[in-house]
């Protein structure tokens, strides 16, 4: 079972987390919803707004898992909508949820690597990756990455998990997502290590200011956070 902060290697890091997904992709809707509630929709929804995506521009899902950020995008009317990520059993199951919503020439998906995007500089008005930040080999090159495809002027909007501060709310989060969440998960999906990984890379995520310096020095400019629910996910907007 691999730690999140034990991997050797941006590509090791990379290999296991790409392993991993792919062995949960077929439970991962419910556990998501499931084990945040279903504030996760919520959460999302508020990303796409915070994007100002409008009709007539074009939006980049990065890491796009089971297309969620791309199905909520959608509502806004997009002229385009390009989903990426490089697990493929994640991928099947974004074109299941979208030919069962009937959507499916209104989203292109592609297997791709986030910090490999296979498209030419300045093509996207948003840029946008949930929950997906944390899980990059190498997080910087990744935001890079994700700045080069935006056009000048172009919105960046990452949605990630975040680590509360005020007691005794951090105290009860942890002890969720230390011992139970990974409990839970396990029995659900069969993954003995995923439901670790993830609460691991949290732990270890430069969540807050932190992030937002990394956003900065990446080159993007009126960089705002806005926290989410006592802090547990927290939402990041730049412009390019």
């Amino acid at each position: 079972m691999a730690r999140a902060d034990s991997f050797g290697s941006a590509e090791e890091k990379s290999r296991y987390v790409r392993r991993m997904f792919n062995g949960i992709s077929r439970r991962y809707d419910f556990l998501n919803h499931f084990l945040s509630a279903g504030i996760d929709r919520r959460w999302r929804r508020r990303a796409i707004r915070a994007s100002r995506l409008t009709a007539g521009e074009s939006i980049l899902d990065v890491a796009c898992g089971t297309g969620d950020v791309s199905l909520e995008a959608a509502k806004a009317r997009p002229d385009k909508i390009v989903a990426v990520d490089f697990a493929e059993g994640m991928l099947r199951g974004f074109d299941q949820k979208r030919k069962k919503l009937g959507l499916n020439g209104g989203v292109e998906i592609i297997q791709a690597d986030a910090e490999r995007l296979p498209f030419p500089d300045s093509t996207f008005d948003v840029t946008a990756v949930a929950f997906g930040v944390r899980n990059f080999g190498n997080l910087e090159r990744g935001v890079v990455e994700m700045r080069r495809v935006l056009k000048p002027e172009g919105r960046l909007v990452v949605l990630e998990f975040s680590k509360p501060h005020r007691f005794p709310f951090r105290q009860i989060y942890f002890f969720y997502f230390k011992r139970v969440l990974p409990l839970i998960g396990r029995t659900v999906s069969g993954d003995p290590g995923a439901y670790s990984y993830l609460p691991g890379s949290v732990t270890i995520f430069p969540d807050g200011e932190e992030f937002a310096e990394i956003l900065r020095r990446s080159g993007f400019r009126d960089v705002i956070l806005d926290k989410l629910t006592f802090g547990i996910a927290t939402i990041y907007i730049g412009v390019k």
